[in-house]
Formats: structure tokens, C-alpha cells, sequence
């Protein structure tokens, strides 16, 4: 990695970070929701927490509960199933503003990214100033409130922004840094959970500052070479990570875990068309087709198994993808109890002009044009939700039956 450039007196990494996103588009979409407790995520009994606003996390509610758990916490909370389509889309408005202050945005997540705008800042000001720019224009265009933290390197940018919450905006001015990071507990450092912890403080070392204060031999004895020399390195800022655009997605796909489980061929099949839909729908608006189709099933005794199989060429096709997938449930037992299924493209390479011919036959022109035309419908369907909802259009075989039988 390359070595970051001077800051010539000024910070100049930017960690923006969107407060308790989910939480907070929900109070922005429904007024009746702020100032309320807000808890998002699966509504079944086995469903657990995406996010909590902070009025909920006042009564102990956090991200990963399971959701029955926040329910006893916080009787009073509003429960909302979670939105990914109006989530995504906001998110895309944000990043559209960060990339207007620079070209040098990481996008690490869907709410959260590094910028680099030491370039921007002869047009802009200071880093400070750019990132007060920021937290003004996704509150005005957006109407969302996001925390930034500006610093010299990566690390400190976004411990800066997480101690800043909710709200906020904390700078760590240069030469400023060690004194910043030094009275810090050390769960603060990148890579130290609850067992680094614990035999750090052991050594008797409980702060940041401690951990930059001994030598790395010290801490390569007791943590191994990787990970004493990557702390020791952190708890004196040396990141020497740059900002880096554009993150190469590895894999798109979606994942459910049921309420009930799921019993027999039919109802996992019924949920893989499901799966496959809504992950091909997320690959084509990637502009990215993918060469390897992978199913994850997990059963009622958590026992989780996955196949993958390669195509024999990449496409962002559902109908071609579902038929992967469903020789790959063929070859698992469908018929014990399920309480998950997921479905991942991965092997992702940007989408060509023409689609591959992947269906077997003598008629290899007609089997082309069949794929050319079912590509054609997906693209529409894609068209249409983008402006009803994600709910307007789906696969004929999703319909639920009438009561005379029909569908």
C-alpha cells in the first residue's frame, strides 16, 4: 500500500457515517415515528434487529437482538419490517453527494464511506469545512443527519465519526493524534474483541496509549505476529491505507430466514424463485453478470450447508440463474425443516452487450433468441418496480392461489 500523501496541516480523511440509517429513513418517510423509538427488522419470532433509532437504543436495543429480546426491552417501540428498496435508494442519493465534493470515495457499506479530499480542498476549504459541507447538503437534499470524522488516516477518520455519534463532528487535528488516541480504552483498536482484550489486560494494558508504549516484540509474544504488529501500528496511527473508489463487489445476493420453518421441495423451491428473482434484479441494476450461482440452506437444527456451481457463461438472466439454483436444491434434502435459504451470484464481471447461449439443444439460434427475449422481459420488470415498487411486478409462480383453486 501506498503511503498517504502530506495533509499539509490539515486532515483531510473524511468517515461519514448515516445515523441508525434504517431507523432514521423510517422517521423521515413517517413524521408520526420521530421522536419515537423505532426498532427495524424481521417481525416473527425468530427475527432480529437491523437497526434501533436512538430512542431505542436508550432502552438497551441494538442491531443483532433478536427482536423478541427488544420487544421486552422496549414495549413501546414501533416495529417496522425493514424497506431494502427505499434503504438502497436513499443511500444512492447520499453517495451522489459525497461523490460531487470528490472522485475519491470508499463506499464500505450502505451507509458509511471514507473520502479523500485533499484535492477538493483549494475549491472547498478545509477538511473541516468540507466535512461541514457535507452534513449540511444530505441534511437539506436528503433529510438524513449524518456523523463525520476527519483526521489524517483511516482508522482515526472512523473512530472519530463512531465517538461522534449521533449527530456529530469531531476532528483529530495533525500532531494531535497520539494524545487523541492515548487515554482511549483498547477495545477501541481495530481487530481487539473481547479475548485480545482480555489478554491485554492481563499484561495490564487497558488503554491505546498503553498498547503504543510497548515494545512489539511484547505484543507479537503474546498476540502473534500479525496481529501485535497491526495494533501496536494502529495505537501509534499508522494507516498507511489509502482511499480507494469503487470496491469491486464479490457477490450480490439475498437471503431470508423464515418465521416458520419451511416444509418440503415445493416451499423451498417456491422461495428460491423468490431469491433468485430478487438478487438477479439487484445484479442487473449492478450492471454486473455473474458465472457462479451458490445456494446456503440452514435446517431447524442450525445445521448449515451450501453447493455452487459455475455456468458455463456469465449472465444476469433470473431464468437461467433459477435453474442453477433449483439443480442445487435437487441435490440437498429439502424435505427437513428449513429456517433459511440464500442465494449468492458471485465470479461478477460487468454485463456484456449480448447474452451467452446457455440453454442445451440442436436449435442453438431459437434457444438465443428465447434468451434475448426472456432478458428483454427482466429488464421491463426491472423498469416497472423501479417506479411502482419493488412489490408491483413479480414471477407468475409467486402469485398466491385464489380460494376456488385458480391463479
Amino acid at each position: 500500500m501506498r503511503q498517504p500523501e502530506p495533509n499539509h496541516g490539515d486532515s483531510a480523511i473524511l468517515h461519514v457515517d448515516l445515523d441508525a440509517f434504517f431507523a432514521s429513513v423510517e422517521q423521515l418517510d413517517d413524521p408520526s415515528l420521530r421522536g419515537r423509538p423505532v426498532i427495524v427488522g424481521g417481525l416473527g419470532g425468530r427475527g432480529v434487529v437491523s437497526a434501533a433509532s436512538y430512542e431505542a437504543r436508550e432502552f438497551g436495543v441494538h442491531s443483532a437482538m433478536p427482536m423478541g429480546r427488544a420487544r421486552r426491552a422496549c414495549p413501546s417501540a414501533a416495529f417496522v419490517s425493514p424497506r431494502f428498496d427505499r434503504y438502497t435508494e436513499l443511500s444512492r442519493e447520499v453517495m451522489a453527494i459525497l461523490g460531487s465534493v470528490t472522485p475519491l470515495v470508499e463506499q464500505l457499506s450502505i451507509d458509511e464511506a471514507f473520502l479523500d479530499v485533499r484535492g477538493a480542498r483549494r475549491l472547498l476549504g478545509t477538511g473541516t469545512e468540507i466535512a461541514r459541507l457535507v452534513r449540511r447538503r444530505v441534511l437539506a437534499e436528503v433529510g438524513l443527519v449524518v456523523s463525520v470524522g476527519v483526521a489524517t488516516t483511516k482508522f482515526l477518520a472512523k473512530l472519530a465519526s463512531d465517538l461522534s455519534k449521533p449527530d456529530g463532528l469531531l476532528v483529530v487535528a495533525p500532531g494531535t493524534e497520539l494524545a487523541f488516541l492515548a487515554p482511549l480504552p483498547v477495545s477501541r483498536l481495530w481487530g481487539v474483541g473481547p479475548a485480545t482484550r482480555q489478554r491485554l489486560e492481563r499484561m495490564g494494558v487497558h488503554t491505546i496509549g498503553e498498547v503504543a508504549a510497548l515494545p512489539e516484540s511484547v505484543l507479537v509474544a503474546s498476540l502473534g505476529s500479525s496481529l501485535g504488529a497491526r495494533l501496536r501500528a494502529l495505537a501509534r496511527n499508522e494507516d498507511p491505507r489509502a482511499v480507494v473508489p469503487e470496491r469491486e463487489a464479490k457477490s450480490i445476493g439475498a437471503e431470508e430466514t423464515y418465521a416458520v420453518d419451511l416444509q418440503g421441495e415445493r416451499a423451498c423451491d417456491r422461495e428460491v424463485v423468490r431469491l433468485v428473482d430478487r438478487a438477479g434484479t439487484r445484479l442487473r441494476r449492478a450492471g454486473l453478470e455473474a458465472r457462479t450461482v451458490t445456494l446456503k440452506i440452514r435446517y431447524e437444527n442450525f445445521e448449515t450447508r451450501t453447493r455452487s456451481r459455475t455456468m458455463p457463461a456469465a449472465t444476469d438472466v433470473s431464468t437461467v440463474m433459477l435453474a442453477t439454483a433449483r439443480e442445487l436444491l435437487g441435490a440437498l434434502d429439502a424435505g427437513r425443516g428449513v429456517r433459511l435459504l440464500g442465494v449468492s451470484m458471485s465470479h461478477l464481471e460487468p454485463a456484456s452487450a449480448a447474452q451467452g447461449v446457455l440453454a442445451l439443444g440442436d436449435d442453438v439460434a431459437h434457444a438465443d433468441e428465447q434468451l434475448e427475449r426472456r432478458a428483454a422481459v427482466e429488464e421491463a420488470m426491472d423498469a416497472v418496480r423501479d417506479r411502482f415498487g419493488v412489490a408491483a411486478l413479480g414471477p407468475a409462480s409467486l402469485v398466491s392461489a385464489r380460494p376456488d383453486g385458480s391463479s
